[in-house]
């Protein structure tokens, strides 16, 4: 009778290196983290400790904040802000996404005259400061009486003003091969019924991180709707975070806070919706299989 001897498993020597990696990408997690934390704490700190204490945790809750957050500012409801800015960030990513999508199958697929130095004008315009077109744009808007409506925030969204959505969605397409567009056309297809039947859906990552950018760089946009909008009623939260503190002075430090988590809610929300789609879009990989 044989008996067997237990073999030892050697341990495998611990990686320092893999260590620090891991502890300074923890690392960097918490500084970038701070600053929400400390947002969503402060949201709920009395008056006196927003300014006074420097601590990260609040000695006291103090949920009145929230309650005078949701009452809104200038006797207008945080409801018809949010809608307010829902409609208008809506109204801007429908427009990006039909106008750029359209404008970017014409330059990748399409051929006709001067596509190329068109192209690269349209690529140049993304150098050119916001500030330098504000005036003439204020001008124009005003001249067709559309200042204080939400006409100036959505309108230029239809009609492919981005360059930068213009530019990635063509990358994109470029990717896509030839050859179901060939398809389709001996189908009887023409460019318009290619587009939509068959380039439109490969593009689908990119449209939703088209999507995804517009929504933020629109809702978080304080500038351009300070121009424009001048009524109350028509304020979106971005806005009614700046009423609040020049209604309420710097004793409304709390509910500013408070109602600064309620602004950046649907953010989160749209973001953890279609991130997978966003990297994707990003890494231009369309086709599958």
């Amino acid at each position: 009778m044989t008996t067997t001897t237990p073999t030892t498993v050697a341990r495998k020597p611990l990686d320092w290196r893999r260590v620090a990696l891991h502890a300074g990408c923890l690392a960097a997690l918490l500084v970038m983290l701070y600053p929400l934390a400390w947002l969503l704490a402060t949201s709920v700190k009395p008056a006196d400790e927003v300014i006074a204490s420097l601590n990260l945790l609040p000695g006291k809750l103090e949920w009145s904040n929230y309650e005078t957050a949701l009452d809104g500012v200038n006797d207008v409801s945080v409801t018809r802000l949010l809608t307010n800015s829902l409609l208008i960030a809506g109204g801007a990513v429908i427009g990006n996404v039909i106008s750029c999508s359209l404008a970017a199958y014409a330059f990748a697929r399409l051929r006709f005259r001067f596509r190329g130095p068109l192209f690269a004008f349209m690529i140049a315009t993304i150098m050119l400061p916001h500030h330098a077109v504000l005036i003439p744009q204020y001008i124009i808007f005003n001249q067709l009486g559309m200042v204080n409506t939400y006409w100036p925030l959505i309108l230029p969204k239809f009609l492919a003003t981005e360059a930068f959505f213009v530019f990635l969605i063509v990358q994109f397409m470029r990717g896509l091969p030839r050859e179901l567009e060939e398809a389709a056309r001996i189908d009887g297809c023409g460019p318009f019924r290619s587009f939509f039947s068959v380039i439109l859906p490969l593009t689908r990552p990119a449209l939703i991180t088209t999507a995804i950018f517009t929504f933020i760089w629109t809702w978080n946009d304080f500038f351009t709707q300070l121009i424009y909008l001048f009524s109350p009623e028509k304020f979106t939260l971005t806005l009614a975070l700046r009423s609040f503190v020049d209604a309420s002075s710097t004793s409304a430090f709390g509910p500013m806070f408070a109602m600064s988590v309620i602004a950046l809610l649907p953010i989160v929300l749209f973001f953890l919706a279609f991130q997978r789609f966003l990297v994707e879009g990003m890494a231009n990989s369309g086709i599958k299989g």
